[in-house]
């Protein structure tokens, strides 16, 4: 199946408190002696024509990733973590295509060809969201979605919600399995990334 490049817009969520992680901005911390975000971004990178960064802090920082950095559109002068759906109606408002694929900064081990899956899951199913699943568990921020999602996804957020199984609920949604739940780890905590710099 033709897979549409220039079709396809990636955001690497990297806006996150890091509660788990003492609170560091996890995007910039190391793995293989690259900070996590360049990882994430060397995935992007093969999976679609644009690449952005939503990022809350050190915006300079990621800046030097050399991709539009995006923050979530928070009111007031104290940043509040409204989790990952915040940096992907940040992406779908920044998007210029008619996709958005979006993925975690802390998985550095997705498979190649996540996104041609995903894409091929979201055409045969006629689908809004193509999110990815290990068989166990789905990977929520692991997904592929039609950019015209934006107003359902800014409804949601007017109406306090952050859930984003709960959004999820309101679109058609398609899972997309993946035989390696490895590929999917998240590195959540400093035991976690120690446990990284071994394998």
């Amino acid at each position: 199946m033709f897979y549409p490049l220039d079709e396809i817009s990636c955001v690497v969520l990297a806006g996150g408190q890091g509660s788990r992680m003492q609170n560091a901005d996890k995007g910039l911390l190391a793995l293989d002696g690259r900070p996590l975000v360049a990882h994430a971004s060397a995935l992007a990178e093969a999976q679609a024509g644009r690449v952005l960064i939503s990022a809350n802090r050190h915006l300079e920082r990621y800046r030097e990733f050399g991709h539009p950095v995006l923050s979530d559109d928070t009111e007031g002068s104290s940043k509040e973590y409204r989790g990952p759906l915040a940096g992907m109606l940040a992406a779908l408002n920044a998007a210029e295509t008619p996709l958005l694929l979006t993925i975690p900064c802390d998985s550095p081990w997705l498979p190649a060809d996540f996104g041609e899956r995903l894409h091929r899951g979201l055409v045969e199913a006629k689908a809004e969201l193509a999110v990815a699943g290990d068989g166990k568990r789905l990977h929520p921020v692991v997904s592929l979605m039609r950019t015209n999602l934006r107003d359902s996804l800014e409804q949601f957020m007017a109406e306090g919600q952050r859930k984003i199984d709960r959004w999820y609920d309101r679109i058609k949604v398609c899972h997309v399995h993946f035989d390696d739940e490895r590929a999917f780890a998240n590195l959540n905590t400093p035991e976690e990334l120690e446990a990284a710099h071994k394998k």
